[in-house]
């Protein structure tokens, strides 16, 4: 039995106003086994409509009442829990188990960081600057958000965007991945409903399904002032050339190429038990995976030996299995760019494990790990986005840095020594937008992510990146 998603729009669902609809495919199969709708312009127009008409309620309404609002739909996100992670999993084919406890808890803590956070909304006090004058700075909501969402973590992702937009007291359309609508299209029944109990403007948050050309749409459209995209870097350089057209404020999470440097005093067995994970977790399709080990000459070896087994330790396999680490990939397309990097390798390249898809139904990719490799490789220059890690030595801390920031993305980076000072030459000198030491991809709804370079610009998460969702107004009055 297949199931069919609608858009979410003013507190109700609908089909695409032309009929059209977008196939959405289970990864653990690669079979159909529901339909999303493929919006166009008479749906984000209505959506936009939608969100216009219910800013100036949303926006003048105090910061209590969106904390209220926001922690509510966090309590109703976790009473439907089951529902969230059953609806994510077939979508991604991640499994139950993890996406429960590493997806689903974390994401409704962030609702609650960012209900605590519009409590704490505002600017600098007054003060008396020019003679007979005095100042004061309002911090406001800028209006509509387009937002757009990836596949890689679409409830997660989700969150990301319209909590700080709501907090900040913005009015959201926002876009899955037209792989992954399911999580989403729930998020807007839950959502609504809160809206509707709570008696607050339904058209604050809407959800349109589609492709591509749907969010080129939502980012071109006049109405919206900001447009917040999680994505591919070419997705990230188009939605900020369709906002220079109208001068749109622009967020952008992209790609990442994090690299791991591990020095020869590091705890190898540590790094070895949490860069697995790292690099694999969610199939590799992280922007913070680990997915570039840099490790020091003189354990390079040693510290090969044991990834490459520990990789070969680790399984795919179907979501209600407790005893792998990472399901499929998301999609055909991507299998066959996974599949790609490996089968171009270099001949100077070694695959000391995997390198080879699982199975011949739905889009498996075993855990790979790939020695040999040296700087300007393509496998070690662009983003593969699956279970792939790539090793290469180093001889010391300067070749460490040129190797870790040669490359185009700077969103995350790890360091794993046990001298203090070296680890904080390196965090220093990482051009990253975070940096963990002796730990990878630990987040926490306190502290900004986001990068530099074509990574993008903004931040999630964090009081930095609630204040994205904020203008500054310079109120001067004479005495």
């Amino acid at each position: 039995m297949s199931s069919t998603f609608r858009n979410y729009v003013d507190g109700a669902f609908a089909d695409a106003a032309d009929g059209r609809t977008l196939d959405v495919v289970d990864p653990t199969t690669g079979d159909v086994y529901a339909t999303s709708p493929l919006s166009g312009a008479a749906d984000v127009d209505a959506a936009m409509a939608a969100a216009a008409a219910a800013f100036p309620v949303w926006r003048d309404a105090t910061p209590s009442v969106r904390q209220r609002a926001l922690l509510r739909i966090a309590d109703a996100m976790e009473a439907r829990a089951e529902e969230l992670v059953a609806a994510e999993s077939r979508d991604t084919g991640k499994p139950l188990h993890l996406t429960l406890s590493e997806e689903l808890g974390p994401a409704i803590d962030q609702v609650r960081f960012f209900a605590g956070a519009a409590r704490m909304l505002e600017g600098r006090s007054a003060g008396e600057y020019m003679e007979g004058m005095t100042s004061i700075v309002r911090r406001e909501p800028v209006g509509v958000c387009a937002q757009v969402a990836p596949w890689n973590y679409p409830l997660l992702m989700a969150v990301w965007k319209f909590a700080p937009a709501l907090a900040a007291g913005n009015a959201v359309v926002l876009k899955p991945s037209d792989t992954t609508p399911a999580s989403t299209v729930l998020l807007a029944e839950i959502i609504g409903g809160v809206l509707e109990e709570l008696g607050l403007p339904k058209g604050i948050f809407n959800v349109v399904c589609g492709d591509r050309e749907t969010g080129r749409l939502m980012v071109e459209h006049p109405t919206p002032a900001m447009a917040s995209i999680t994505g591919s870097v070419r997705a990230g350089i188009q939605v900020a050339q369709s906002a220079a057209k109208d001068v749109k404020r622009v967020h952008l999470e992209l790609g990442g190429k994090a690299p791991a440097v591990v020095f020869e005093d590091a705890d190898l067995a540590k790094a070895v038990e949490d860069l697995v994970v790292g690099g694999f977790f969610n199939a590799g399709q992280d922007c913070t995976a680990a997915t570039r080990v840099l490790v020091h000459e003189s354990v390079h070896d040693e510290f090969v030996a044991a990834l490459a087994k520990a990789a070969a330790e680790t399984r795919t396999g179907l979501p209600d299995d407790e005893d792998v680490l990472f399901g499929p990939l998301n999609n055909a397309n991507q299998l066959a760019q996974v599949s790609g990097f490996v089968e171009r390798l270099p001949e100077h390249a070694r695959v000391e494990a995997g390198g080879h898809r699982v199975g011949d139904k739905g889009y498996f990719y075993a855990p790979t790990v790939v020695s040999g490799l040296r700087q300007d490789d393509e496998i070690v220059q662009n983003e593969v986005f699956g279970p792939v890690m790539t090793v290469q030595s180093f001889t010391d801390e300067d070749q460490a840095v040129a190797y870790a920031n040669g490359v185009d993305y700077a969103l995350a980076s790890s360091v794993w020594t046990k001298d203090h000072a070296r680890a904080m030459r390196m965090s220093r000198k990482l051009d990253f937008g975070c940096v963990w030491i002796n730990s990878h991809m630990a987040l926490v709804a306190e502290m900004p992510h986001g990068g530099f370079k074509q990574s993008g610009y903004g931040k999630d998460l964090s009081a930095y990146g609630f204040e994205d969702y904020t203008r500054i107004k310079h109120v001067m009055t004479s005495l």
